[in-house]
């Protein structure tokens, strides 16, 4: 069962999304050559604190951080340590917050300091796969329309789509109904309605789309240990389409 928010319950994610928007803004800037992964957690709980949130991944599933820092060829939870950012790198940041009771969830990737031109074509696909995906978010259409939408810009640009991972209703929970793959054809799964909150958040491979994980049970690694990116919004479906809570 897909949760349908109310009005009053859009008001409250509408504020879990500022906070978060604003929180992610300033850790993004933030980010520079030499800063250890540890320094941009304790910067992310302090903002989210600071704004009278608080951090929604801390303790979740005994998840240790604040932050999910995955650097380079690392896809997704990458847990926060003394390993210091180095020029040429390129750092997923993925935040959660609660406020009140409600959740709101979102992905950027950095470049640190100079890139490749490759590195710099695989953030600007994975963000325009997240942009394409959120304009299927549509009340009428399909869950897989989202899917299709992030898939076929992924691959026309030559990188792959991870599957291990989805996207993910939100709202009174982190994790809700329904699971969003970046994959799929189109027109297949649930009919999207109004008042449905969305989680969504393309991760996108320079190489093999097939993932390895870490002996600390929760960092996914590239198979093939080239770069990955990762962008996500949370997204509520109104009747005038969708509304980008955490932009």
């Amino acid at each position: 069962m897909i949760p349908l928010k109310s009005g009053k319950d859009l008001g409250y994610l509408r504020d879990a999304g500022k906070i978060l928007s604003a929180v992610v803004k300033e850790v993004q800037k933030a980010v520079k050559p030499g800063m250890p992964t540890l320094e941009i957690d304790r910067l992310a709980e302090s903002l989210i604190r600071e704004k009278g949130a608080l951090p929604a991944f801390k303790g979740y599933k005994g998840f240790p951080a604040t932050a999910c820092v995955s650097v380079n060829e690392e896809i997704v939870h990458g847990i926060p340590s003394e390993r210091k950012l180095l020029e040429g790198d390129l750092v997923s940041i993925d935040l959660g917050v609660n406020y009140k009771g409600y959740f709101s969830d979102a992905a950027v990737t950095v470049a640190v300091g100079k890139v490749s031109t490759d590195v710099n074509r695989l953030i600007k696909a994975a963000k325009d796969s997240l942009d394409a995906g959120i304009k299927q978010a549509l009340p009428g259409n399909h869950l897989t329309d989202i899917s299709n939408a992030i898939q076929s810009l992924v691959e026309a640009q030559g990188f792959s789509v991870v599957r291990q991972f989805v996207g993910h209703g939100i709202g009174l929970n982190l994790h809700e109904d329904p699971e969003i793959p970046n994959f799929g054809k189109a027109g297949q799964g649930p009919v999207l309605k109004e008042g449905m909150c969305l989680a969504i958040e393309p991760m996108i491979n320079m190489g093999t789309w097939e993932a390895d994980f870490s002996a600390n049970g929760w960092t996914a690694m590239t198979k093939d240990r080239l770069p990955s990116a990762h962008f996500e919004h949370t997204v509520a479906l109104t009747k005038n389409g969708p509304e980008i809570l955490t932009l």
